[in-house]
């Protein structure tokens, strides 16, 4: 997120900031949106996981987003966010998948998975997001190469050094129109109160 802001105010990313939302208010994100003067907003999932994605997919429209950016947002979304937002949320994973992916599979865990595989290659994936955990298309993927004897701190490291950078770059293409996005379908939450 902080990458994207900071590309965005250096006109490196012909886009606009228009909502950072967290479902954690110590989330340092909001204070970090904040003062770069992006409007923030909590939405506490655990105690109604529906009225939450009902208030979420209210609070991106009501800010007229055009694309969705998760950037570690742990919590599945809701019907209501996705059906608002078809083809228009992106997440990035680090790790190639479909492989390390799924439920359960985020941070260190996806390091540590890679590094008990010995995997020889990891990297990132820029996906468009649906109802199940890293599982919508991928629309573009990173390598970096391994040995095979890294250890999950080392390979933490390498991805987690490259992961902005090649979001940014993706959302680039995208504003570009070298990566094309499937084209808007009417959504079902167009008759949603």
């Amino acid at each position: 997120m902080r990458a994207v802001i900071e590309a965005i105010e250096a006109n490196r990313l012909a886009a606009e900031a228009r909502l950072v939302i967290s479902n954690r208010a110590d989330a340092p994100a909001l204070a970090f949106a904040a003062e770069h003067g992006v409007a923030t907003l909590v939405i506490p999932t655990r105690s109604d996981p529906e009225r939450a994605d009902a208030e979420l997919a209210a609070a991106l429209r009501s800010a007229s987003v055009d694309l969705v950016v998760l950037s570690g947002y742990l919590r599945k979304l809701g019907p209501r966010t996705l059906a608002a937002f078809p083809a228009r949320i992106l997440n990035i994973h680090p790790a190639l998948l479909p492989k390390f992916g799924g439920e359960g599979m985020y941070g260190r865990r996806v390091h540590e998975a890679v590094a008990a595989a010995g995997a020889r290659e990891t990297g990132m994936t820029v996906h468009f997001v649906d109802e199940e955990y890293d599982h919508g298309p991928t629309l573009a993927q990173k390598a970096i190469a391994l040995t095979g004897r890294e250890t999950a701190a080392e390979i933490e490291a390498r991805v987690t050094a490259e992961e902005p950078a090649f979001f940014v770059q993706t959302l680039q293409a995208i504003a570009a129109g070298a990566l094309q996005l499937p084209p808007p379908a009417r959504s079902i939450s167009d008759n949603l109160p």
